[in-house]
């Protein structure tokens, strides 16, 4: 008992003597409280699509605040991201701060700490007007509540970012999907407008941007729609049009279903199936709108490449397309909706910054994010990456700006369906069901939209 008492008045006499000649320098007596809260304490924070500088001012601004506090930020490969992440987590040497896509958060549930009520935090204070000296000062303020996240985050977040009554994560920007067309290709079609919905004008305009050669082969593409493997994300194009066309894909019951009509009077309409066979007629060789299919290149390629002259896409995409082709003159504009429909509905795509469960400092990592997604400080994070914002009082702002408005302008009405635990299997069922749909009478429709969302049902009640 002696022995651990000893130690323990070492260890405290020690943490003061060095607070002396650390960052916080301080002159002033300190409690066995503070002199915990202001111990060096370095923070591992992982993340996939931004470097390291976009971060800069976020966490030299911080550090102002807490200089015993050092951010260390890794930017992993996508293609190699979730599989370190796990082999970490398994070894224990996993990072205190990391992002998850918004469709992996119940997945990732217990490796999250959730947001705590209240973190406490030191803070240096300047006391004295005479003879001035830096001491510290115990602050406790209350977190994020789940009022605020619905208040303050555009309508996508909340599901994601809380399950049940807690805090699991909170984003630093949202995406939206666009539409990108090549300019050149449009000019040369004789096409004056850029279409603004689904119905004839866009479907005119693939036919007319569609060209064959002798052998039937397509060489220039109206549109990358139709197929699965070979479309950036085809699930969530293929989502969205269920959902514009007046399905509720996740009932309030967690129930999966393509066909729960939530617009439509007729109880006979199938708002799912409607979809998926407009969808899967873009790689249909019978149909007047073909100009698609599985062989075809990735649609990315296919649009840098300047053969196909729509591509739907994201804010991220802008900056690839550019650095893999300076020269393409291509332009983006509104997500195609469904003309006549009484309500706009886009598609959202983010990642939520959260903490590992693992980490021996949640309620300083909590305390970063919260530093970090705040309307003061995301701003320089947004203004460098060039992303659209999660918080509904910077939406203004961005409208204003040529680059972003775009996406901003869809941030109200963009949704996320899947709230599951394997949001990457539901992505390959939902491809499957586009190929198989492709390929069968359309009598069999029903049979293969209702298969691919019992297997869905399972990613989220298991």
């Amino acid at each position: 008992m002696f022995d651990k008492l000893r130690i323990k008045l070492i260890i405290l006499f020690l943490t003061i003597a060095f607070l002396t000649t650390t960052a916080f320098g301080c002159k002033g007596s300190v409690s066995k409280e503070e002199a915990v809260k202001v111990q060096p304490i370095t923070l591992n924070y992982w993340r996939v699509w931004d470097s390291g500088d976009a971060f800069d001012d976020i966490i030299a601004a911080y550090r102002v605040l807490h200089p015993n506090i050092t951010i260390r930020y890794r930017k992993l490969r996508y293609d190699e991201y979730e599989r370190e992440l796990l082999d970490a987590f398994a070894e224990g040497r996993g990072p205190d701060i990391f992002s998850i896509h918004a469709g992996w958060s119940r997945r990732y549930q217990n490796k999250i700490k959730p947001l705590p009520e209240k973190i406490t935090m030191a803070y240096p204070i300047i006391k004295g007007t005479i003879k001035k000296e830096e001491t510290i000062e115990l602050v406790t303020k209350d977190s994020l509540s789940l009022e605020q996240v619905r208040d303050n985050f555009v309508p996508a977040v909340y599901d994601p970012a809380v399950i049940g009554d807690q805090i699991y994560g909170l984003p630093l920007s949202v995406d939206t999907m666009v539409l990108f067309y090549n300019r050149d290709l449009l000019n040369n079609a004789g096409i004056t407008e850029v279409p603004r919905y689904w119905n004839d004008d866009f479907l005119q305009d693939v036919k007319k941007l569609t060209k064959k050669n002798e052998q039937g082969d397509i060489t220039q593409a109206g549109v990358s729609l139709g197929s699965s493997t070979n479309i950036e994300r085809y699930s969530d194009i293929l989502s969205l049009l269920i959902m514009q066309n007046g399905a509720e894909m996740l009932d309030s019951q967690g129930r999966v279903s393509f066909q729960k009509n939530v617009n439509k009077s007729s109880s006979d309409y199938a708002p799912g199936m409607e979809a998926l066979r407009f969808y899967t007629d873009f790689a249909n060789p019978i149909k007047e709108v073909y100009t698609w299919n599985a062989d075809m290149p990735n649609s990315l390629q296919s649009f840098i490449d300047g053969s196909s002259a729509f591509f739907f896409g994201y804010a991220y995409h802008i900056d690839e397309i550019k650095a893999r082709a300076p020269r393409l003159n291509f332009g983006i504009s509104n997500m195609l909706q469904i003309q006549d429909s009484k309500n706009s509905v886009n598609f959202a795509n983010f990642w939520l910054e959260t903490v590992s469960a693992q980490s021996a400092h949640t309620d300083e990592a909590w305390d970063f994010i919260q530093f970090a997604i705040d309307a003061a400080n995301v701003k320089s994070y947004l203004d460098k990456t060039n992303n659209p914002t999660a918080l509904k009082s910077l939406i203004n702002e961005q409208l204003e700006k040529r680059d972003i408005k775009v996406f901003a302008d869809q941030l109200l009405t963009a949704k996320i369906w899947y709230i599951g635990k394997d949001y990457n299997a539901a992505e390959v069922i939902i491809g499957d069901m586009i190929d198989q749909a492709l390929f069968s009478d359309s009598k069999q429709l029903p049979r293969i939209m209702q298969n691919a969302a019992g297997k869905i049902q399972q990613t989220i009640s298991d």
